[in-house]
C-alpha cells in the first residue's frame, strides 16, 4: 500500500490530489484540514486548525502496515493579508508564518522522525509558489514564507543525503490555480497591491488552471523520480 499524508485536503489542490490518489486501490490517504469533504474507505481525516500550534505539535504519524511508498504533501497555505508593510495586522502576520512555514516544518520533522528507518520509497512534497522567487508588493509575508519553504526543502534534502535516510524532497510551485486564494487576491485593494489588474486578467482570459489539472502534474513529480533534477521546481517545467 502507498500512504499519502496531505495537509489542506478539504478543498482546492489538496482535495484534487487526494481524489486522484483514491482512484487506485493501492493508495491510502490521510487528510488534515479544519473540515472534511471526502468520504472514502481508504481516506482518514484528521480535523485540525493549522493556526493552532498547540494542536499541531501533538500531530503524530502512525505505524503503517506493509508500506511500499510513504509521501507527505505539505499543501495547506494562505496568502495572508495583501497589504504593504506598515499596514499589516500582527496576528494575521503570525498566522501566515505559522500556516505557510512553521506547520510544514513541524510536519516534516515528525514525518522524518517517524519513518527515517524505513527502507521504502519516501517523499516530502512541499507546495511552494513562484512568489518565492519574486518580490510582489502586498505579498510580503507570502513571498517570505514560500522562499523559506524552498530553502528548508533544500536543506532537508541535503540532510537526508548526509544521514542516508532515503528521503526525496521536492518544493513545487503549482502555477496559478482557480481557487479561493485567487478570489482573495482579486478582491485586494489596489493601494496595497499594484499587480491586481494582472490577476483579474488571468481570470478573465481563462489563464487559471483547474485544481484537477494541476493535481495531475503534481502526481507526475511524485511518481516520476527523474522528472526534476532539483529540489525546487515548478509545474511550468513540464513540457508535455
Amino acid at each position: 500500500m502507498n500512504y499519502y499524508f496531505i495537509t489542506g485536503s478539504s478543498k482546492g489542490l489538496g482535495k484534487a490530489v487526494a481524489e486522484l490518489l483514491l482512484q487506485s486501490e493501492n493508495n491510502f490517504v490521510f487528510g488534515y484540514a479544519r473540515s472534511s469533504s471526502i468520504i472514502h474507505q481508504r481516506y482518514y481525516h484528521k480535523h485540525v486548525d493549522f493556526a493552532n500550534l498547540e494542536a499541531i505539535q501533538k500531530i503524530k504519524f502512525p505505524e503503517l502496515k506493509d508500506p511500499e511508498k510513504i509521501v507527505l504533501m505539505n499543501n495547506a497555505g494562505i496568502v495572508g493579508e495583501i497589504k504593504h508593510v506598515g499596514n499589516l495586522t500582527n496576528q494575521k502576520l503570525l498566522d501566515c508564518y505559522t500556516i505557510n512555514l512553521i506547520v510544514p516544518t513541524i510536519f516534516a520533522n515528525e514525518f522524518v522522525k517517524t519513518y527515517k528507518k524505513s527502507a521504502v520509497e519516501k517523499l516530502v512534497v512541499n507546495i511552494s509558489s513562484g512568489a518565492a522567487q519574486s518580490a510582489i508588493d502586498g505579498w510580503n509575508i507570502y513571498c517570505a514564507t514560500k522562499a523559506g519553504l524552498d530553502m528548508f526543502s533544500k536543506v532537508l534534502q541535503e540532510e537526508s543525503n548526509i544521514d542516508k535516510t532515503n528521503f526525496r524532497v521536492l518544493s513545487i510551485a503549482p502555477g496559478i490555480i482557480d481557487t479561493e486564494m485567487q478570489q482573495q487576491i482579486r478582491s485586494a485593494d489596489t493601494s496595497n497591491f499594484s499587480n491586481i489588474n494582472r490577476f483579474v486578467d488571468y481570470k478573465k482570459n481563462g489563464d487559471l488552471a483547474s485544481a484537477q489539472e494541476t493535481a495531475k502534474k503534481i502526481l507526475r513529480f511524485i511518481n516520476e523520480p527523474n522528472l526534476s533534477q532539483s529540489v525546487v521546481c515548478s509545474v511550468r517545467d513540464l513540457t508535455k
